[in-house]
């Protein structure tokens, strides 16, 4: 190789030594900076989470912090499972839908259809299954759980949803109002066990997980599971103390928040989502699109689909800054809190799952998302 040869392969080895680095530096920035901030909110010896952002089948961030069980000391790992509190009502909402598919019920249901027992028959005419998916049933909340604490720390969906069947009134017509509500997913945990004449769980796990790949996530049926997943802390008094089932009611309740999971889980989950492993596009799409009822009275505009929440204001408290589309749910039970944050159009997926409630998680979400725009992921 002659002189010229050698400096023009060199002069091509450094560009495209120069073109790696340039491409992997917004990766390391995002990085570096979401690492800094996680770093000093999550101490090794105390309890902590783990937070992953993929593009695609990129990794873009991948990071564990603090212990998963303050008593033998094991590390949070991608593989820790995590009570996912209220994101689990998407893996409930997902199931509905695959029965609507197979043609075995219709979110136009009424809830007369499935429970003969309403104090007030006319409620549960006028109630539907689409209602009870986006948090416009008008049923009230009246479970008294303060002051019968010992029984809820033990009750599941069905003493949950058994309170708002007792109702003699709605708080609005159906699909007038938001009014988020717990036991409106116990209640339609229910109803996949009347269709489908089988615990609810199993029927999420055969139809969800097991195509999914979720082979190690589980869902709550009464205490189970109490190993292999991570224990949810709170701070009390300068100590932590487990809050998990046992010490928090309302964890027996599998339907509103019963789903253990991992980052790495959940991002098999998002990506059978869009692939349409369990579910067609018709009814994924209309699940992620915002449900617009012709009655709304409320003050807000509609922001949530089948119990997805759509766009940037309820998660930001600002509307288009970034000019993306946002689908996501929080989730926050005992000691547990978790974040799951889509934004489609750019093929990025956003999970954080903490076993004890970090001082901000808005805060954490928040600048996740700056990160990836200030580093053009957005674009």
């Amino acid at each position: 190789m002659g002189r010229a040869e050698i400096k023009s392969t060199g002069i091509l080895l450094l560009f495209l030594f120069m073109t790696a680095c340039a491409s992997n530096k917004p990766a390391d920035n995002l990085a570096r900076e979401l690492d800094s901030l996680l770093s000093a909110e999550f101490r090794g010896d105390e309890p902590g989470g783990c937070v992953l952002i993929k593009k695609g089948e990129k990794t873009v961030f991948l990071r564990s912090y603090g212990l998963a069980d303050l008593e033998t000391k094991e590390k949070i790992t991608e593989n820790t499972l995590f009570n996912l509190g209220s994101i689990s009502k998407t893996f409930v909402s997902n199931g509905i839908l695959i029965l609507q598919e197979n043609g075995l019920l219709s979110v136009e249901d009424s809830l007369s259809k499935y429970f003969n027992d309403f104090k007030n028959r006319e409620i549960a005419d006028r109630v539907r299954i689409k209602h009870l998916l986006s948090h416009t049933s008008g049923l009230p909340d009246n479970r008294k759980v303060d002051d019968n604490f010992e029984f809820f720390l033990t009750a599941k969906d069905e003493e949950n949803f058994a309170p708002l069947k007792q109702a003699d009134s709605l708080n609005f017509n159906p699909g007038e109002k938001f009014e988020y509500s717990n036991p409106a997913f116990n209640g339609l945990a229910l109803i996949i066990e009347k269709v489908t004449g089988q615990p609810w769980q199993k029927f999420i796990k055969d139809s969800i997980f097991i195509p999914s790949g979720m082979v190690e996530s589980k869902i709550t049926d009464g205490p189970y599971p109490q190993e292999g997943v991570a224990h949810g802390y709170e701070l009390n008094n300068g100590k932590y103390v487990e809050s998990d089932y046992g010490e928090y009611p309302t964890f027996a309740a599998a339907g509103n928040g019963g789903v253990w999971s991992s980052v790495t889980e959940l991002a098999r989950y998002e990506k059978a989502i869009r692939q349409n492993v369990f579910l067609g596009k018709e009814l994924t799409d209309k699940s992620r699109s915002v449900f617009r009822p012709e009655n709304w009275q409320d003050t807000i505009n509609p922001f949530i689909g089948y119990s997805w929440y759509i766009g940037e204001e309820q998660m930001l408290g600002e509307e288009n800054k970034y000019g993306v589309n946002f689908i996501y749910h929080k989730g926050d039970q005992g000691g547990f809190r978790a974040f799951y944050v889509v934004i489609p159009e750019k093929d990025i997926i956003y999970i954080g799952l903490f076993n004890r409630p970090p001082k901000d998680l808005d805060m954490i979400i928040k600048e996740g998302i700056y990160l990836l725009e200030r580093n053009k992921w957005l674009e």
